[in-house]
C-alpha cells in the first residue's frame, strides 16, 4: 500500500483536489468542513463549491447559522441535492451546537451522529479535517476503489471504514480518502475508469471492473 499512495500523491497534484478538502485547508474551520460536507452528500463539486460560497456569505459561523430563516439557506444552498431537507438540517445542528456544545463543533463521532443529517462520512471528516485527528472518512470512490484493488473485500462503505481500521496503517488515515477521492473523479471512475492513464495500474487486480478506456 505504501507504494501505491506514493504515486496517488505524486499524481495528486494534477488532479482537482475535493471541493470540502479545499475549503478545510483553506478555512482550517469544523463548521464549514461540517456545513459544507452536507451539501456536497449527492452533489457535484462544483455545485457544492458554489452552494458553500452562497452559504457562507450568508452564514460565516454557528451563531448566525443558527439564527437564519431556513427559506433563506434552502435559497442559499440551491441546486444541492436534498437543498429543502437540508436547510432546515443545517439550521437545527447550529442551533443544538450552540445550545448544547457553546457553539464549538463536537470533535468526537458519537455526538457528531447525534446530530440529524450527519452519517459516518461526514463525522469522519470533521475529525481529520477540522480538528486533524486520526479518522477513516470513507465515501462511495473510498469504497469503490479499496474493493477493486482487492485491499478489502466489502459490500458497504461502513464495513470498508472498519475493515480499513484495521488494516491500514493510521498514519494514511488522513490522506487516503483525499487521494482516493480525487482518483476516483479523474481516473478511476465508476463508469469507464481510464485505467490506460492510470498511474498505479501495475498494482491494481481490477476486481469487478468491467469496460474501461
Amino acid at each position: 500500500m505504501p507504494h501505491v499512495l506514493k504515486r496517488l500523491r505524486d499524481a495528486y497534484v494534477g488532479w482537482n483536489a475535493p471541493v470540502v478538502t479545499l475549503i478545510a485547508e483553506t478555512t482550517r474551520d469544523p463548521y464549514r468542513v461540517l456545513a459544507s460536507c452536507i451539501l456536497s452528500l449527492r452533489t457535484q463539486d462544483g455545485v457544492t463549491s458554489e452552494a458553500s460560497r452562497r452559504l457562507f456569505a450568508l452564514a460565516p459561523d454557528i451563531e448566525s447559522l443558527a439564527r437564519a430563516d431556513p427559506a433563506e439557506v434552502r435559497e442559499a444552498i440551491y441546486p444541492v441535492g436534498f437543498y429543502k431537507t437540508k436547510a432546515p438540517q443545517l439550521v437545527e445542528m447550529c442551533r443544538q451546537i450552540v445550545e448544547d456544545h457553546g457553539g464549538r463543533v463536537p470533535d468526537d463521532i458519537d455526538t457528531l451522529l447525534t446530530f440529524k443529517g450527519v452519517g459516518r462520512k461526514t463525522a469522519n471528516l470533521v475529525l481529520t479535517s477540522g480538528y486533524g485527528k486520526p479518522a477513516m472518512c470513507v465515501d462511495t470512490h473510498v469504497h469503490r476503489i479499496s474493493n477493486i484493488w482487492g485491499y478489502v473485500s466489502t459490500r458497504t462503505p461502513e464495513q470498508t471504514e472498519m475493515a480499513l481500521r484495521a488494516k491500514l496503517p493510521r498514519r494514511y488515515w488522513h490522506e487516503y480518502n483525499d487521494l482516493l477521492v480525487a482518483f476516483g473523479q479523474t481516473v478511476c471512475r465508476p463508469i469507464s475508469p481510464k485505467c490506460s492513464e492510470c498511474p498505479v495500474a501495475r498494482f491494481c487486480p481490477r476486481l469487478g471492473v468491467g469496460k474501461s478506456r
